[in-house]
């Protein structure tokens, strides 16, 4: 399977960057010919989660019209697309969703960001009610999408139930970066602890995993946070954690071809899912254990 992974800045305005978007899709299209086109968290807009405004909610008020826009483009393109909104499900309710367009333009599936973070400069849980839906995969012509947005991959109990639940591919859209502040060894600390935990959702599930990150440096528009320099280097690794492709720090397409069947020969070899002692794992529902 083909993939096109589409890591850009914001450019000032929801209709540019939009327009940004279809263009590098159309290009990778005509290039490369993907059957699947992953897309970053929020792609549609700055991260405006920087800080707690409430005139930022008006941002969920185009969520139909980018529902529209995507489902239009995935037609055109005759390509699945995984795309990351801002979702008013309905008055003061809002949720951090991605949308999975078939390649005919319909919904093959929603997904609601379930881990929420609430730190500084990443003030999520002001705007995004935690997602309702579970972790579901996705069934699309592509093969069954696993997708969670960000903060999820952070955490492997996510991964795991994905994995279990059929998921052939785990990807994650994504805003993270780095503090200006922060020194260069922080900063390197931060981007291989980032990769790293995904590689492992990958070794410990057998499965290949895409993260899209987002690139370029955002201001606060509080004017009290430093802003982020979201890092970019999205990548897309196998079921054994090997990179397959990356990126930097600069807008590119990102293009890889990825072998889905290759998780049976993997889990042959390591079987993880067997050995699991499903009946010793009830402390795991716990919120701490001492």
């Amino acid at each position: 399977m083909k993939l096109l992974a589409i890591q850009h800045s914001y450019k000032g305005s929801r209709e540019a960057t939009l327009e940004y978007i279809a263009k590098s899709a159309r290009e990778g299209r005509k290039a490369y010919s993907p059957a699947l086109i992953a897309l970053q968290e929020l792609h549609s807009r700055e991260y405006f989660c920087q800080s707690e405004d409430v005139a930022h909610f008006d941002y969920g008020d185009t969520f139909e019209e980018d529902v529209a826009f995507f489902s239009s483009l995935a037609s055109e393109l005759g390509a699945v697309i995984v795309s990351s909104l801002f979702e008013r499900r309905a008055k003061g309710l809002y949720h951090n969703t991605a949308v999975v367009f078939e390649k005919d333009g319909s919904i093959a599936g929603k997904y609601r960001k379930m881990h929420i973070p609430d730190d500084p400069s990443f003030y999520e849980k002001f705007y995004f009610t935690p997602g309702d839906l579970g972790f579901e995969p996705i069934d699309t012509s592509v093969g069954r999408l696993g997708v969670l947005v960000c903060w999820d991959q952070w955490y492997p109990e996510a991964a795991r139930i994905m994995a279990l639940k059929g998921a052939e591919i785990l990807i994650y859209p994504t805003a993270i970066g780095f503090t200006p502040s922060d020194s260069d060894a922080e900063k390197a600390r931060q981007l291989d602890a980032w990769r790293t935990i995904q590689r492992a959702h990958a070794v410990a599930n057998g499965l290949p995993v895409v993260a899209i990150n987002r690139v370029g440096f955002e201001a606060d528009s509080s004017g009290v946070g430093e802003g982020i320099e979201f890092w970019g280097h999205s990548f897309v690794c196998g079921a054994q954690g090997e990179v397959l492709a990356d990126s930097d720090m600069t807008e590119q397409n990102l293009v890889c071809e990825i072998n889905l069947a290759r998780t049976e020969e993997v889990r042959r070899i390591w079987p993880f899912l067997r050995d699991r002692r499903i009946d010793a794992y009830g402390d795991i529902l716990k919120r701490f254990c001492r």
